[in-house]
């Protein structure tokens, strides 16, 4: 019976060491997919276009191409598409994937009701220099061209389109100045919301760029429209 016991003990002091062992390694793994995930988020969230800068760009509309610098020397690329008779202008915040050679194609909606269209192509997108860092230069970046635009339209004639996963740095502009209205298409609560839903196994707080749509319309006083699919399934109705 002694032998027994102790043979017992010792497979039970052998499964807890494996337990242990095992339980130490899946706690590696996680931190190095979270730290990778850190590392590399830019990659998981934009899908750049990269243009050449000598790339002409072929509408069925004229537009005026303009390069504008950031307070760090970077140079944006946006275009203005003109209507006729304008009622104002629309500035345009793109999705994440893509650049203004295939986004610029939707303009026509907007110039076929009477708006001029301002679009921006972010950092590293299109005919744009650098690349994408934090939420805190990606809002610098939107201010930036905003301020530009204000040379040319009244801030009372300005409008702010956000799609995807340009509504919520739209929403943080519209919150931050005073446009004419803010209109939001296929809006998420906030990225961090997003992710919750998605990978829920992952810390939001590893998130650089949290997107708080939520929050910016709370101080927004433009009047605000939201657009979004019921069946979409990339970001649920259910955020808007």
């Amino acid at each position: 019976m002694f032998v027994i016991k102790m043979e017992v003990k010792s497979n039970s002091n052998k499964l807890r060491k494996f337990i242990l062992r095992l339980c130490g390694a899946i706690l590696i793994l996680y931190v190095l997919l979270c730290s990778l995930l850190y590392i590399f988020q830019e990659k998981l969230i934009f899908f750049p276009q990269k243009l050449d800068k000598n790339h002409t760009f072929i509408f069925g509309q004229a537009y005026e191409e303009l390069f504008i610098k950031t307070p760090d020397g970077t140079q944006l690329n946006a275009l203005i598409f003109k209507a006729d008779s304008s009622k104002g202008l629309i500035f345009y915040l793109h999705g994440n994937a893509g650049s203004l050679n295939s986004w610029g194609k939707v303009t026509s909606t907007y110039t076929n009701l009477n708006y001029d269209v301002c679009m921006l192509d972010y950092r590293s997108y299109g005919k744009s220099e650098g690349n994408i860092s934090s939420q805190a230069q990606f809002y610098s970046d939107i201010q930036t061209v905003y301020n530009q635009i204000k040379t040319k339209y009244d801030e009372k004639d300005i409008n702010i389109l956000g799609y995807s996963i340009g509504t919520g740095p739209a929403a943080y502009l519209a919150a931050t100045n005073s446009p004419k209205r803010l209109i939001l298409q296929a809006p998420y609560y906030s990225l961090s919301d997003m992710m919750k839903q998605n990978f829920g196994f992952i810390p939001t707080f590893i998130l650089k760029y949290k997107f708080e749509t939520h929050n910016y319309l709370k101080h927004c006083k433009a009047p605000l429209s939201i657009f979004h699919g019921s069946q979409d399934q990339v970001i649920p109705y259910s955020s808007s």
